[in-house]
């Protein structure tokens, strides 16, 4: 019944209530009447009391069945009035809800037909507004969907796990992976009356950003190689299969003398350098073997599928031969050798930190060796390994302790018979080994750059050692090619001699063409820098590099320090007479000292004597000696020259 059908009838009630309060007072006169033929004298004296009263009483039920009901109607109508609008609002707050959340929901009844679903579920499968009527089947939208490639692969696998009942009466999670190549999370909870209600999210970026984020933890960003982690990953996986028989190789390599490539040319080069080098090891390698970056100029090969040690050793001859030739970095001719180390499981290791430490500990052994070449690991090479470590931190610590001390041998004027300069060489007293020689642990300490430090200590102990010589005597100073590399190298020099106080012409730094190879403009720029002090440079180990002549031209060196093996190959090798020769009259033309290294004879000292040459150093006049000596040795060559006077 409508609200204004209900009117007219309680209208109608109204009315007939109106005519029942008309025909109520006659009536009860008429009782009056009756009542009145008994007792007329009393119920005469009442008549306006019971007049009264009926009427009220007619009053009352005109207002009690006309007026109440329709008051009451109109709150019913308005308590309705104001659900009606509650429930608009609640559905329009829920409608706007359901469209402004971020994910996809869909709702199904328990018959699998579609009770709701907002607009972004129909976006994210590419559905029309047909496609999601309330009350379309679950199996007609997952059929619209595998038209549309909205879909996995797997199209049966996919209906059936959808449209299972099972699957329906269980809280479900999971991820499909489309024909287009987008991710959705899928959350899906059934609910107590039946059916279920979903959740759907497109995670393709995040699933992006995962990947990337798992890709950054397992590969190098320079080079894209795998890194430490994912070598360390596949050595374990590789080596449990080995277990079955078969054998697996680890080529542990770095490149020879990286540091001054980034040193010298920048590191800009040297990243372009890596990320060629990377090209070349991934065309050198097998299908089937594990090419890895370590760190800095640190690479390393997993092979597999090759007989060991045949397949090693054929590997390790082409990653040398390979590497070896020149790459182009940069605008950049460079020529970069390698150094190479190989473990063999089982055999060298069972776990991958054992297999890779054997193999860095054949690295070591290949360094030694030369460089450019490789090495296997063998049987007692570790513990080799623990004692140059151990001398390592003796070395660190030697420089707080104060173990070193410098020797000096005299360099004499073959023309006068004089002792012109005394050569500074560096002795480690260690506190239980005793003595120990330059050639022992000088390339440690260049190696671990420990170099630098002790370089200083050189330099400063050196000036002060000159400064109580007489005035004409020169201290000459060796220069690492590691020392040549720091930024502080002129600054130290200038130090040291402002503190001892003595003359710049008295301190002859020594450097070898190794120094001038790393980078011939800076390393020139330095050598000028040095003479504009004052100081004189001198070119050690002359004749044994391939561009000392062409290093001639560019800078005006005081001194030529002819090395000792033409010395030694004197008597049984005229080339090694023609040279010193040949030298001798390059320096006479040049105005440059020519200095003759390890003469020990006295037949040595006429043959070089008879070519012209300046100076002569070696055992013939004296081994080196400690620093409190040298009066006693000039005092003794003073000597020796008045007797040859």
């Amino acid at each position: 019944m409508s609200p204004a059908s209900f009117r007219r009838w309680i209208s109608a009630f109204g009315a007939l209530v109106a005519l029942t309060t008309a025909i109520v007072p006659p009536i009860g006169y008429a009782v009056i009447a009756y009542f009145a033929q008994a007792n007329a004298q009393r119920v005469a004296e009442r008549v306006p009391d019971i007049a009264a009263v009926s009427f009220l009483l007619s009053v009352v039920i005109f207002f009690a069945f006309r007026w109440l009901p329709l008051r009451l109607l109109d709150q019913t109508f308005s308590r309705l009035k104001q659900k009606e609008t509650e429930f608009s609002d609640q559905n329009i707050r829920f409608e706007a809800a359901l469209e402004n959340m971020p994910h996809a929901l869909c709702m199904f009844d328990g018959e699998q037909r579609l009770v709701v679903c907002n607009s972004n579920f129909s976006r994210l499968y590419g559905l029309s507004p047909e496609d999601t009527r309330p009350g379309t089947t679950l199996q007609a939208i997952l059929q619209r969907r595998i038209a549309a490639g909205n879909c996995p692969e797997d199209v049966d696998g996919y209906l059936e796990s959808r449209t299972s009942r099972d699957a329906m009466k269980q809280a479900l999670g999971f991820v499909d992976r489309l024909r287009d190549g987008r991710f959705i999370s899928v959350t899906r909870k059934p609910m107590a009356t039946g059916g279920w209600v979903s959740i759907h999210q497109d995670i393709t970026e995040q699933k992006k950003t995962e990947d990337k984020i798992a890709y950054m933890a397992h590969h190098d960003a320079l080079t894209g190689l795998p890194n430490r982690m994912f070598l360390r990953e596949e050595l374990s996986r590789h080596l449990a299969a080995i277990k079955r028989g078969g054998a697996v190789a680890v080529l542990c390599l770095d490149l020879d003398e990286f540091k001054q490539v980034n040193d010298t040319l920048g590191h800009p080069v040297g990243d372009s350098l890596l990320r060629a080098v990377t090209e070349r090891l991934r065309e050198c390698v097998g299908e089937h073997d594990v090419v890895a970056r370590l760190g800095g100029d640190e690479f390393a090969v997993i092979q597999t599928a090759a007989d060991q040690p045949t397949g090693a050793t054929a590997l390790a001859q082409r990653l040398v031969e390979c590497i070896a030739q020149s790459f182009q970095a940069e605008g950049h001719e460079i020529v970069v050798t390698t150094s190479i180390g190989i473990a063999v499981a089982p055999d060298d290791g069972n776990d991958p930190d054992q297999l890779l430490k054997s193999a860095d500990v054949a690295l070591y052994r290949a360094k030694e060796q030369g460089r450019n070449g490789f090495c296997f690991f063998e049987a007692g090479m570790d513990a080799k390994m623990q004692e140059r470590r151990a001398l390592e931190t003796d070395l660190r610590r030697a420089i707080a302790a104060g173990e070193f001390e410098l020797f000096y041998q005299p360099v004499i004027n073959l023309e006068e018979n004089v002792v012109t300069s005394f050569e500074a060489l560096l002795r480690w007293r260690h506190p239980t080994r005793g003595l120990i020689a330059p050639a022992d642990f000088i390339p440690l300490a260049e190696e671990t750059a420990l170099i630098i430090p002790i370089g200083e200590w050189v330099l400063r102990r050196a000036c002060r050692d000159a400064a109580t010589w007489p005035t004409d005597i020169k201290v000459a100073i060796n220069l690492s090619p590691v020392q040549f590399r720091s930024k502080s190298l002129v600054a130290s020099i200038m130090l040291a001699i402002a503190s001892a106080g003595i003359a710049p012409s008295r301190v002859e730094l020594e450097i070898t063409e190794t120094i001038l190879l790393q980078n011939s403009e800076a390393t020139l720029a330095v050598l000028h820098q040095l003479r504009a002090l004052g100081v004189r440079v001198a070119m050690d180990d002359f004749g044994t590099g391939y561009s000392s002549l062409s290093y001639l031209r560019s800078f005006p060196f005081d001194k030529i320090k002819i090395d000792r093996s033409f010395v030694r190959d004197l008597e049984r090798n005229q080339d090694a007479l023609a040279i010193i020769r040949a030298v001798s009259g390059l320096g006479l033309n040049l105005g440059m000292v020519t200095t003759v290294e390890g003469v020990e004879t006295k037949e040595q000292l006429d043959q070089i004597r008879a070519e012209l040459c300046t100076e002569a150093q070696g055992y013939l006049f004296s081994t080196p000696q400690p620093a409190h000596e040298i009066p006693r040795l000039l005092s003794t060559l003073g000597k020796a020259k008045k007797a040859a006077a």
